[in-house]
């Protein structure tokens, strides 16, 4: 087996990377680094259960430094005006703290699990954590987990875990509450659309 740290936003998104990389023939140890997650109560709460779920799986978790205060002076600027410029600042920062963590422990093979949700930036993600694995010298495993969301979303309800509403900044929850009110308003109006 080869030793693979995998950072991880949360445990339902952990769900389906750890077991395709574990039949891969890599051994994960999951790295937690959010200081994006707000309020501190929902970034406690996605912590707890990933450490739930790795305790039950005998899965080895490093809980990595959280600078929100970092988040704050590199990220939140940016706002919610550019959403792609956000995120690509924001997985810098999480992506380069999982690499030093990664460094300091002796792994040479970097993943994450934002690589599973479909609401995520797959290509941006993946430009971000390629080029930080590169930069500390590592090998990064990059892989679309995005085909087994749908199997992830049914496992963690099977196991009763946490489920999260948006990403994780206060910018994601404003933007998944407008998502799921225009959703809403889409699904009124072709019920209600007018015949003949």
């Amino acid at each position: 087996m080869t030793r693979l740290l995998l950072h991880a936003c949360c445990a339902p998104c952990s769900l389906e990377p750890v077991r395709m990389l574990v039949e891969e023939g890599f051994e994960p140890t999951i790295c937690w680094t959010n200081p994006n997650i707000q309020p501190v109560e929902e970034h406690d709460t996605r912590l707890e259960e990933l450490r739930r779920w790795c305790a039950a799986g005998g899965i080895e978790l490093i809980v990595a430094a959280d600078d929100r205060a970092a988040w704050e002076r590199a990220v939140a600027p940016i706002g919610a005006l550019d959403r792609a410029r956000r995120c690509r600042a924001c997985y810098a920062l999480r992506l380069a703290e999982a690499c030093r963590v990664a460094v300091e422990h002796g792994f040479d093979h970097i993943a994450t699990t934002l690589a599973v949700s479909p609401y995520q930036l797959f290509d941006t993600c993946n430009d971000v954590l390629e080029r930080l694995a590169g930069a500390h010298g590592l090998s990064a495993v990059v892989r679309d987990f995005r085909p087994w969301y749908p199997e992830a979303t049914r496992r963690s309800r099977e196991l009763g875990m946490y489920r999260q509403q948006y990403c994780g900044c206060r910018f994601s929850a404003a933007e998944a509450v407008l998502d799921r009110a225009r959703q809403r308003d889409e699904r009124r109006s072709h019920g209600s659309g007018a015949t003949g």
